[in-house]
């Protein structure tokens, strides 16, 4: 056993170490300058600008929390230790000065020789209408993410986060993304477009009704517009809203007066797929079409199955994801378009299933974030707050990325001391004055008192910041709320477990226990493993499975109600579910997933909330989630260890005949291929290890067969080597 583990342990060393060097071969090899800032500025910049754009029926419609700004003073260093000379060019957002090794050149060079040898290059960028930013381009002289950069904070720390400058000034890695053309600026980016026409024009009364097939996001535009008047556009999710001038959610107007036909384009992207266009008498229209807005992001995981309504699904959901994964994850395209903080945690988990892209990642949680002082709990909201949290610790967990954390782990530190310092005399998170405990949209739903799961969010908050504070090198504040969370945890089942209703109760109020029990804190703690096995069980029975618990309606929380019962091992039941909940949007005509679905509901009904006609959004990022389900919980495919260093396939086919698909990894992607009788697993990772449930003894092509107990099973899965095992599913 001894030679085996060793064996184990000598080749995870050497994959890690192959890995870690192909990894920095193709970093030397594919670099090349790009705009560099200070990180988290242009995310900070990038989302006030993008936040702003949202509009009701014509008129600006702001966000209701604190908006930071970026610094205004911006140094950038980096030392070079040259062979020969090199011709270096230089291109700067801002007013600036250049030095080598100190001394200041002349007025604002465009282009210099950095002479052989050792030497220092740094900018000083002063800019308040942008973000200051440098692009440095040379043979071996350029910008990037290696550069330190510092707003004069005078608490100078380098990139491994110990202080490292005399004079006591903060410096950390610059913030760069894939800008790497000189001549677009970070102050000029925009998410590309291109043309797409609509299906179908159905002419009406005073004007025309597009249909573009599906919904969309961009840009309409009005070609060859010609005479004197006014054009008005009436967008709509589904024909009824568009066709509804007074209570559409949004509009156009514009003036016309042209003797000559004259292209426009509509100033801000509008979500639709119907759009209702009147011009006034006296103007003419040549065409109509769209600037379809995108962001390209390109999917790197798959799935496809034996069932083809789950296919549909998941088809659906990646457009719905796509759509909603533009500069960030926002919660929705057509009304708030906002970064709302539970919406982004979701499309975290589900990125990792499909596009693994870790900027759009790192953008959110940055421009979530913000700056210090902290004043309010993120978005406003309590609960949104802990997301936040906990989304770092998946990015670490799913990346393997530590330097993000190191950089940011300072803010984390106050955000956390803000929310520890709100705790009431029983060391309870209780809503105080500006807070907003959300939880879900349910009806009734109480947030009085100490509600049950706003401490369990805050126990896994702390779990996640003693984790992050170690890889920051802050073992005291790793011990200090590692502590913190392990009291939490004590104190949320000594005061709201409940033996005889056999699960959490909803909240404590004036010193005890309520009577309502709810489904949230309960499916929490079983996919935060915070339960026993027995305390699980009781709880599938008199909670997840017990009709007579409020039920949820909105895709959010289904989310997370499905991924305790898959967690759980109810596999056949959730794809049911799916096939219900998801699949019965479908049937009413859905092409993408909505923010709520209640099959109560009958017609036009189902086109209202929050107390307005169209108030519900037809393309919610939330309603995406079977993307994270049926990669994490059918394919079974998860690290267990930070950048899938180690990792997990647990396959289940939950009532399908076969199943097979990609998720994607730091080094490439782990793909599974399974049905009643086989399965194949190629990956491009460190060791794995698969779980199965056999009726009879596996039969492998390569490795030892352990059998954990009855009917289960456990192989290792080596890296670049195709596993095959033979099995009979139960």
């Amino acid at each position: 056993m001894k030679n085996t583990y060793s064996s184990r342990k000598y080749l995870l060393t050497i994959i890690f170490a192959l890995g870690f060097l192909t990894q920095s071969l193709n970093i030397f090899a594919q670099e090349k300058a790009t705009w560099i800032w200070y990180p988290g500025d242009f995310e900070i910049n990038l989302a006030n600008k993008m936040q702003n754009r949202r509009t009701d029926r014509g008129s600006f419609f702001p966000v209701f929390w604190k908006m930071d700004s970026h610094y205004n003073l911006i140094d950038f260093h980096k030392d070079f230790d040259l062979a020969s000379p090199e011709e270096v060019t230089i291109a700067v957002e801002g007013t600036y000065n250049l030095k080598i090794d100190g001394q200041a050149l002349f007025g604002f060079p465009k282009k210099i020789t950095m002479p052989a040898g050792k030497h220092k290059l740094s900018l000083k960028v002063y800019n308040q209408a942008s973000v200051p930013a440098i692009y440095i381009s040379g043979k071996t002289v350029k910008s990037d993410h290696t550069w330190l950069v510092t707003f004069e904070d005078k608490e100078w720390i380098d990139e491994t986060g110990k202080t490292s400058d005399q004079s006591g000034t903060t410096w950390l890695k610059a913030g760069a993304w894939n800008l790497d053309d000189a001549n677009n600026p970070p102050s000029k980016f925009a998410l590309p477009v291109k043309k797409m026409e609509p299906i179908s024009v159905v002419k009406l009364a005073n004007g025309d009704l597009y249909d573009f097939g599906k919904e969309t996001f961009g840009f309409i535009k009005l070609n060859g517009l010609l005479g004197k008047g006014a054009v008005n556009i009436y967008y709509g999710e589904s024909k009824e809203e568009a066709l509804s001038k007074n209570n559409c959610m949004t509009l156009d107007s514009i003036d016309v007066d042209q003797t000559t036909p004259k292209d426009s384009i509509m100033e801000l992207s509008k979500a639709f797929r119907y759009v209702q266009i009147v011009p006034t008498s006296g103007v003419k229209i040549g065409s109509v079409n769209m600037l379809y807005e995108y962001a390209d992001i390109k999917d790197k995981g798959s799935f496809t199955c034996s069932d083809a309504q789950i296919n549909e699904i998941y088809d659906v959901a990646k457009y719905t994801f796509h759509l909603n994964s533009r500069e960030f994850f926002i919660d929705g395209i057509k009304r708030d378009r906002w970064i709302w903080s539970g919406d982004a945690y979701q499309s975290y988990l589900m990125n990792y299933y499909l596009t693994y892209d870790s900027p759009t990642v790192e953008r959110t949680l940055l421009a979530l974030r913000g700056k210090d002082p902290v004043t309010a709990h993120i978005n406003t909201i309590m609960d949104y707050t802990f997301y936040w949290f906990l989304g770092i610790y998946d990015y670490y967990q799913y990346t393997g990325d530590q330097t993000f954390i190191k950089q940011f782990y300072p803010r984390m530190q106050s955000l956390m001391e803000y929310c520890l310092a709100r705790r009431n005399k029983n060391g309870m998170m209780q809503g105080l004055s500006g807070d907003w405990i959300f939880i879900d949209w349910a009806d009734g739903l109480s947030k009085k008192g100490e509600v049950s799961f706003e401490q369990l969010l805050l126990a896994r908050s702390l779990e996640a910041m003693s984790v992050c504070a170690t890889v920051a090198g802050d073992e005291t504040g790793s011990s200090k709320y590692k502590d913190l969370g392990a009291d939490l945890k004590s104190k949320i089942f000594a005061k709201y477990w409940n033996p005889e209703k056999q699960a959490l109760v909803h909240s404590f109020v004036d010193g005890k226990q309520t009577e309502n029990v709810t489904r949230y804190a309960n499916m929490f703690a079983i996919f935060f493993d915070y339960f026993s096995n027995e305390q699980k069980q009781q709880v599938k029975t008199s909670v997840l499975l017990n009709d007579k618990i409020q039920k949820i309606t909105t895709p959010y929380m289904r989310f997370y109600e499905l991924e305790s019962l898959c967690a759980m091992g109810e596999q056949n039941y959730v794809l049911n579910e799916m096939k219900d909940y998801w699949g019965g949007m479908l049937k009413l005509g859905a092409t993408s997933f909505w923010e709520e679905y209640n099959p109560n509901k009958k017609g036009a009904e189902h086109l209202a909330m929050y107390g307005r006609e169209f108030g519900k959004s037809l393309c919610h990022a939330w309603g995406a989630s079977p993307i994270y389900l049926l990669g994490k919980y059918y394919l079974g495919v998860k690290p267990t260890a930070p950048g899938y260093q180690q990792y997990a396939v647990e396959p289940v086919l939950g009532g399908l005949k076969w199943m097979k698909g990609e998720v994607p990894t730091p080094n490439g992607k782990v793909s599974v291929d399974c049905t009643e009788k086989q399965i194949k697993i190629n990956a491009a990772e460190g060791i794995g290890t698969l779980k199965i449930k056999s009726s009879t003894k596996p039969k492998v092509n390569y490795g030892a067969i352990i059998k954990l107990s009855d009917d289960n099973y456990q192989i290792s899965i080596l890296p670049n080597k195709e596993l095959v095992v033979s099995y009979k599913a139960i």
